[in-house]
């Protein structure tokens, strides 16, 4: 049980949530990768971006306003703007197995997507294409999903307010809980945040900028420290933490769109500053509408993403392990 009280699911992971699967493809020389959350039954999806520098493609179609307001599938990958190409890939999976919008074939599939900026930790070059786009969008399950430093969570750093000097590994995360009459809520994250981590169970400090002595400074002596040089660092979109966060609850998309925006409250809890002008933020949210609810409950689901999202914040720096020689905290 949670300090919250609520219980965190079987696998404790996205996947408790019916109809969830997820796959990771691993570059771990380039210090890249990717991540699929196959969800083709999915009722409704929302989306959230909120950091300054989003690199994202076909987010649109989940606004309010417009016509389709769900998805078959959602792609997290590093390698920038260039990971974007790993979209491709997953739909083609989908396209291969019939599944997309529209009654006539061929069905289009609806598979947004954003990145992470991890081309300075292993080659500049190497980025998830479309081939492994649509290796990940193959190979996910239902089962436990892989944490740390795998998938789109493989090159992915924390704490660089004082340059990448500094940082720390960062990477993917998962948790769920389950709630009152059945209601289970699931979040995915990949943390490559310029901020800080903390536990917010605790306030510890789990991951800040390095001395060249090794030792985490806090973050008011951070501030402090920073110069003009590392202020234009902060100016460049190098990080971006990406999240999902699913539910069974049977949510219209109004609805859907308010836990879509909770989510990134649960960033806020662990990672100071969040939101920054060099943090391209980004939370998607999917309804797979198998429990029928309140809409009173989306309060309650708001809630426990917040919680869920924390947790695998955490996880995902505790469960990294070093990569291009960025040290992990582990």
């Amino acid at each position: 049980m949670t300090a919250t009280g609520w219980t965190p699911g079987p696998k404790d992971a996205i996947t408790d949530v019916k109809g969830i699967r997820v796959g990771h493809w691993t570059d771990r020389r380039g210090a890249t990768g990717c991540t699929v959350v196959r969800c083709e039954t999915a009722t409704a999806a929302a989306v959230d971006a909120r950091g300054g520098a989003p690199g994202t493609r076909e987010t649109e179609v989940l606004a309010s306003a417009n016509l389709v307001r769900t998805c078959h599938g959602i792609v997290l990958a590093g390698g920038s703007a260039f990971g974007l190409a790993a979209a491709t890939g997953a739909m083609r999976w989908f396209r291969e197995h019939d599944i997309g919008f529209g009654a006539r074939a061929p069905r289009v599939p609806i598979v947004p997507s954003a990145v992470i900026f991890d081309l300075g930790v292993g080659s500049e070059t190497a980025f998830p294409g479309e081939d492994a786009g649509y290796a990940a969008a193959a190979g996910a399950t239902g089962g436990r999903v892989a944490q740390g430093s795998v998938g789109a969570g493989t090159g992915a750093t924390v704490a660089k307010l004082l340059g990448p000097e500094g940082r720390i590994k960062g990477g993917i995360g998962t948790a769920s809980l389950v709630g009152p009459r059945g209601i289970v809520v699931g979040a995915l994250v990949v943390t490559n945040a310029v901020g800080s981590i903390y536990d917010p169970t605790t306030g510890a400090l789990l991951a800040g900028p390095r001395d060249p002595d090794g030792r985490m400074a806090p973050l008011p002596e951070v501030l402090e420290r920073r110069t003009a040089q590392m202020d234009a660092l902060l100016a460049a979109p190098t990080n971006t933490t990406l999240a999902v966060v699913a539910t069974n609850a049977a949510f219209e998309h109004h609805l859907l769109q308010r836990v879509a925006y909770q989510a990134h409250d649960g960033m806020a809890r662990a990672i100071v500053p969040v939101h920054t002008f060099a943090d391209g933020d980004v939370a998607f949210a999917v309804s797979m509408g198998t429990l029928e609810v309140r809409d009173s409950d989306a309060l309650t689901v708001g809630t426990m993403v917040v919680e869920a999202m924390a947790t695998a914040i955490v996880r995902s720096v505790r469960l990294a392990k070093s990569v291009g020689g960025v040290p992990s905290i582990a």
